[in-house]
């Protein structure tokens, strides 16, 4: 039986989605609500993903303890995550379970938030920020997203800053909670082994009080800044460098190319980068990357290595990145267009990986595509794609960052 796509609109504005397929072994589901970091105030920062942490606190149904304990009886392979631009609670479980899944799912999106839990999670959030601190490329990728999007909040912290997770209130977090977390502004995907029927019915039960707020997002690209900098560490031992620019948005069809771009010049095997500087000890690592984003999209470039060799690995990969257009050939497509085929379908063999795309993409822009669909926008990419992008993106203007020992 082929896999099918359902999808269903709840009266409060819910968006039910899936993939059946009556053959698979299980069956998963996930909430994706588009909240993150870009849809907080510069004071509330951090919130999107302290909130995540307080999904898990207890409702006025179940305790922490109980929702916890719940999950691990049905078996379920479950977690949660928070981006700049969208939120996701999600579980797997065996068939006959996904039901309770949906049910404990839906629970946990409508917490407590009672004020003790507040408080003893606030410390749990900040041990992990002091935690990041710890790591050298985390410290520069802020830095560099700060710089580059000045005061939008798409330079935001996805954790917040010490000093604002430190003064939120829990009633603050409640006021974000009722305008962000409504219905109108969440998706219900779902794959697998799946009654979608009986799915939208458990929705409407479960789900159908919950409020419509009119969330609304600034979508508009912003301003880049373009500059460089540099940061001094004494815990820092190695040279780090990153480079953001602007690239094609989730919404536009080139995002195709432009990921194939990146790969071409920085994936972790076989790109020019890695033949430049790491196969040839010049660098310890030298990646590039495209992360496309709602409005808005950015090309990474990433180098460490020796401090002594900072200033050679940067040239190089300079020199790599302004030889980039004209050293594109065919072969580079053939050997993308296979390696994209086999991740792609992987990633769509389990239920787990199929509602992830399909609740991630409809977040986004609101539609459906197959795997199929996605296979045959990568296969039809071609040379004059990857240079008209390069052309329209010529990864200017860019924001240059690097962490160095201290002096």
């Amino acid at each position: 039986m082929p896999v099918i796509f359902e999808k269903a609109h709840l009266d409060n504005g819910l968006t039910v989605i899936g993939e059946i397929d009556r053959n698979a072994h299980t069956a998963s589901a996930g909430f994706f609500v588009k909240t993150g970091a870009r849809d907080e105030t510069a004071e509330l920062m951090g919130v999107s993903h302290f909130l995540e942490h307080m999904m898990f606190k207890g409702t006025p149904n179940r305790s922490a303890d109980e929702v916890n304990l719940a999950f691990d009886e049905m078996g379920a392979d479950y977690n949660a995550y928070t981006s700049a631009e969208m939120t996701c609670f999600y579980a797997t479980t065996l068939p006959e379970r996904y039901g309770e899944a949906v049910e404990l799912l839906a629970d946990i999106l409508r917490p407590a938030l009672r004020e003790a839990d507040f408080d003893t999670e606030r410390g749990v959030i900040l041990e992990e920020i002091a935690m990041y601190r710890d790591v050298p490329f985390w410290n520069l990728y802020e830095a560099a997203m700060e710089r580059h999007y000045g005061r939008h909040p798409l330079g935001h912290r996805v954790l917040g800053t010490e000093q604002t997770v430190a003064e939120m209130s829990a009633e603050s977090m409640r006021a974000y909670f009722e305008n962000r977390y409504s219905a109108d502004n969440a998706v219900l995907a779902v794959a697998g082994a799946v009654d979608f029927d009986k799915t939208v019915a458990d929705a409407e039960r479960l789900c159908g009080e919950w409020n419509r707020s009119g969330a609304k997002r600034d979508g508009a690209a912003p301003m880049v800044d373009g500059s460089s900098f540099t940061l001094r560490d004494a815990a820092v031992q190695r040279a780090y460098m990153l480079m953001l620019a602007p690239a094609p948005a989730v919404q536009s069809e080139d995002r195709y190319a432009a990921m194939m771009l990146a790969k071409v010049l920085g994936d972790s095997d076989n790109s020019r980068l890695h033949w430049a500087l790491a196969e040839t000890g010049l660098a310890e690592e030298a990646q590039a990357a495209y992360d496309p984003s709602d409005g808005v999209g950015l090309f990474y470039l990433y180098a460490s290595g020796e401090p002594s060799k900072a200033d050679a690995i940067w040239s190089a990969a300079m020199n790599e990145l302004d030889s980039l257009l004209d050293s594109l050939d065919e072969s580079d497509l053939e050997r993308l267009r296979n390696k994209l085929a086999t991740q792609v379908t992987l990633a769509g063999e389990r239920p787990s990986g199929r509602m992830q795309r399909i609740g991630r993409l409809w977040t986004y822009l609101g539609q459906h595509a197959t795997l199929e669909d996605e296979l045959a926008r990568i296969n039809a990419v071609t040379l004059d794609n990857l240079r008209r992008v390069h052309r329209e993106f010529p990864f200017s203007p860019r924001t240059v960052g690097r962490l160095l020992p201290a002096e």
